[in-house]
C-alpha cells in the first residue's frame, strides 16, 4: 500500500498563523509595535529569514505594516471597517444615539457576562486600571476616551474575538455617544455620579466573577443613561415651544 507524503508546513507560516492570532485575540493592538527581528526570532525559536518571510507576508495582507528606519507595526486602520461615511451619519443623526443605545444594551451586557465567566487575573487588573482612569479624566473628551477604553478591556475579558473587534470597529461611534451622554448627564445633578457607581458595581460584579449580576448591571446602567437622555432632550422640547410661544407674543 502506498501512502502518500505528509508536507509539513513552513516555519514561515506557522510564524505567520502565530502573529495572525495575537492581532484576532488583541495582544497585537491597532498602532502597536512589534518587538526587533532579532528578539522576535530568539522568542518564537526561529531564524531570522523565516521571520522575515512571515512578516512579509502579513504586510501583504495588510496586517503589518514597515516604517523605513522604524520597525513594523500593526496597521492602525484594521478595525475600520464601520467607519467614515457610516460613523458620520450615526453621529450626525439624533434616532441614532437611541439605536445605539438599544444596541449596546445587547452586546455590552453580554460582554460583561462573558468577562465574568471567562476573565483572568490579568484581565481584572486591567480593568480596574481603566475604570480608575475613567474616574480621573478630566473633560469630556478625556472622560469618554477612558470610558471606550474601559468597555474596550471588558470585552478583552470577555475571550470573545468577535465582541472584541465589533468594539474596534465601532470605536469612534461609541466615542461620539459615550461623549453626547456625558454632555447629558453634567446637566442633571448627582447624574454624573451615579453613572460612576453603576460602572463601580459593573466592575465589581465581573471581579467577584457573578455573570448574571455583570449584565444586569450593564442594563441598569444604560437604563439610567437612556432615561437621562430622554429627560433632558424632553425639557429641551419644552423649552423650545415656551421660546416659540414667547416670540410669537412679541
Amino acid at each position: 500500500m502506498a501512502y502518500s507524503k505528509i508536507n509539513q508546513p513552513k516555519i514561515s507560516d506557522v510564524i505567520m498563523q502565530h502573529l495572525e492570532r495575537m492581532i484576532l485575540e488583541g495582544s497585537l493592538q491597532p498602532g502597536q509595535k512589534l518587538p526587533a527581528e532579532r528578539e522576535l526570532a530568539i522568542q518564537f525559536e526561529v531564524s531570522r529569514p523565516s521571520l522575515r518571510e512571515a512578516i512579509q507576508k502579513l504586510e501583504a495582507k495588510g496586517l503589518l505594516l514597515r516604517r523605513q528606519g522604524g520597525g513594523t507595526y500593526v496597521k492602525e486602520q484594521l478595525w475600520q471597517s464601520l467607519a467614515d461615511p457610516i460613523v458620520e451619519l450615526m453621529q450626525n443623526d439624533r434616532e441614532s444615539q437611541y439605536d445605539l443605545l438599544e444596541f449596546r444594551h445587547a452586546t455590552e451586557g453580554m460582554m460583561a457576562y462573558f468577562a465574568a465567566l471567562r476573565g483572568t487575573d490579568a484581565d481584572m487588573q486591567h480593568i480596574k486600571k481603566m475604570i480608575l482612569e475613567v474616574e480621573t479624566a478630566k473633560g469630556i473628551d478625556a472622560q469618554s476616551q477612558a470610558i471606550v477604553r474601559f468597555y474596550r478591556a471588558i470585552a478583552e475579558a470577555s475571550h470573545n474575538v468577535a465582541m472584541l473587534h465589533l468594539v474596534l470597529s465601532l470605536t469612534p461611534v461609541l466615542h461620539n455617544n459615550v461623549a453626547e451622554n456625558l454632555e447629558l448627564l453634567s446637566r442633571r445633578e448627582d447624574a454624573s455620579t451615579i453613572a460612576n457607581d453603576h460602572r463601580r458595581a459593573l466592575l465589581a460584579a465581573i471581579v467577584r466573577r457573578d455573570p448574571d449580576a455583570a449584565r444586569e448591571a450593564s442594563n441598569e446602567h444604560l437604563s439610567y443613561i437612556e432615561e437621562v437622555m430622554l429627560a433632558v432632550r424632553e425639557e429641551d422640547s419644552r423649552l423650545q415651544r415656551s421660546l416659540r410661544r414667547l416670540k410669537r407674543g412679541e
